[in-house]
């Protein structure tokens, strides 16, 4: 009888088990397949790496916007080789933690529950007094596209194996993950379009900051919104896809068709049913929003084997803040206290902290938007990087700020600031006392600030 067994080894899993080693040395983890995460293997990391060669490659053919002239001949050819190497470097490091765990601590198969507290393994059966679930999510797609295609049809699972940059790539989706790689394929000279269903990018909620990501992506990327395809095909030279637009038959050849529309969680692995009846239906379970907990059962689901924010520090905070649950069974906290933060890397950046505009409409608050747009502002003419807009959201009684939305140039950073001025539940005078250096990209932040303000003090 162990004290807790984890299934599943990717960021949560590996957060619980590195938490769980300082209380106990009674424990197992469960995985199938690899062992050195999405965010290493397949997500975050050879993707930034792509998207920095994309930006890199983009800042060089328009270096006109900061006074300089060049004509470079760019080879591009070593691109997906650099992203595998860099790729290899941050598995290796997972892995080479992993390896140095005791090999009685580790077991390699597919976990099935027998019951609220047994599993099977290969055949051979584990006991635990608690449970904490991380299997972890895989790309979503048709799989008749698949079979027609074979090959051909790509996810982000696929796409840093490819040799070589392709000629010419069809994405499907404009979430997060297809707006990234679509946008930093184009800017590698790749002819890259992208079918949408609806009107929307990447993440943003404000109707405002929405309609401007639209505008300013679509100038270089080829997004067709509200338009699916209608029948695909496999080519002599790759991919044909058939589509309507504007009422017309439409055709496009493409070399790979990269399918980014989302993820489907791996839970439907674990046969859930055999613990509870009521567990037959994924998509009703009852999985606490907040403590992560499965029913009144100790069992824990962690990072995106459930959840609408498949974030990585997310993840390892909810593998960590699991174990603490499972050690004081039946005594739990709740896993989801980190202030939101998201962010998008696309050019602009998008970002997203605290609360969203939607998330803030939706529940009625009463808030006041400051807003700033940076076409104009000091910094980023400077920078050649003048375009998009920050929205501030601030509690119209408390005055506190709630959360913010971005779609500007270094967002990564500037939403950083923002989340832990959040966290530390700051008004919006508290904020503007704190210093703005100039000239930044920052000093945006406090003309967004001086708006809410200004609004505030006309109510």
């Amino acid at each position: 009888m162990y004290d807790i067994i984890i299934i599943g080894a990717g960021t949560a899993g590996i957060a619980a088990y590195k938490e769980d080693i300082k209380y106990t040395q009674n424990i197992l983890i469960i995985n199938e397949g690899s062992w050195d995460t999405t965010c290493a293997r397949v997500g975050c990391m050879p993707s930034k790496v792509l998207i920095a060669a994309a930006n890199r490659m983009h800042d060089i053919q328009t270096s006109d916007k900061v006074g300089l002239s060049v004509a470079p001949e760019i080879d591009t050819s070593q691109v997906m080789q650099h992203v595998r190497i860099l790729r290899d470097h941050f598995t290796h490091a997972t892995l080479k933690d992993v390896n140095s765990w005791p090999t009685e601590h580790k077991v390699l198969g597919q976990a099935q529950f027998i019951n609220s507290n047994t599993i099977a393994v290969n055949g051979k059966k584990y006991q635990a007094k608690s449970f904490i679930v991380a299997v972890g999510s895989t790309p979503t797609f048709d799989p008749e596209w698949k079979e027609k295609l074979g090959d051909r049809l790509i996810t982000s699972n696929q796409i840093f194996e490819l040799e070589k940059l392709p000629q010419s790539l069809a994405v499907i989706g404009s979430g997060v993950i297809a707006i990234e790689l679509a946008q930093a394929m184009q800017r590698l000279g790749v002819k890259t379009t992208v079918f949408a269903r609806s009107r929307k990018v990447a993440n943003l909620s404000s109707p405002a900051l929405q309609k401007l990501a639209q505008k300013e992506i679509s100038k270089n990327l080829n997004i067709k919104f509200e338009t699916l395809p209608n029948k695909v095909q496999l080519g002599t030279q790759g991919v044909i896809i058939n589509f309507q637009e504007n009422d017309q038959p439409e055709q496009l050849n493409a070399e790979y068709l990269l399918v980014a529309t989302g993820r489907k969680s791996y839970l439907d692995t674990l046969q859930l049913a055999n613990i509870d009846n009521a567990f037959t239906d994924l998509k009703k379970l009852p999985i606490d929003n907040q403590t992560k907990q499965l029913g009144n059962y100790p069992i824990f689901i962690a990072g995106d084997a459930h959840t609408n924010t498949p974030i990585q520090h997310e993840t390892a905070h909810e593998g960590r803040g699991a174990v603490n649950n499972c050690l004081n069974y039946p005594k739990i906290e709740s896993l989801k206290t980190l202030t939101p933060l998201s962010i998008v890397f696309s050019s602009p950046e998008m970002a997203t902290v605290g609360k969203s505009f939607k998330q803030l409409t939706d529940a009625k608050i009463n808030f006041v938007t400051g807003s700033v747009s940076y076409e104009k502002q000091g910094r980023a003419l400077i920078l050649g990087k003048n375009s998009g807009a920050v929205e501030v959201y601030i509690d119209q009684f408390s005055r506190k700020l709630l959360g913010a939305e971005f779609f500007i140039e270094a967002a990564e950073h500037m939403a950083h600031i923002l989340a832990w001025m959040i966290s530390e539940n700051l008004t919006v005078e508290e904020i503007l006392e704190k210093p703005f250096y100039h000239p930044t990209l920052e000093e945006g932040l406090r003309t967004a600030l001086k708006h809410a303000r200004r609004q505030l003090d006309e109510i």
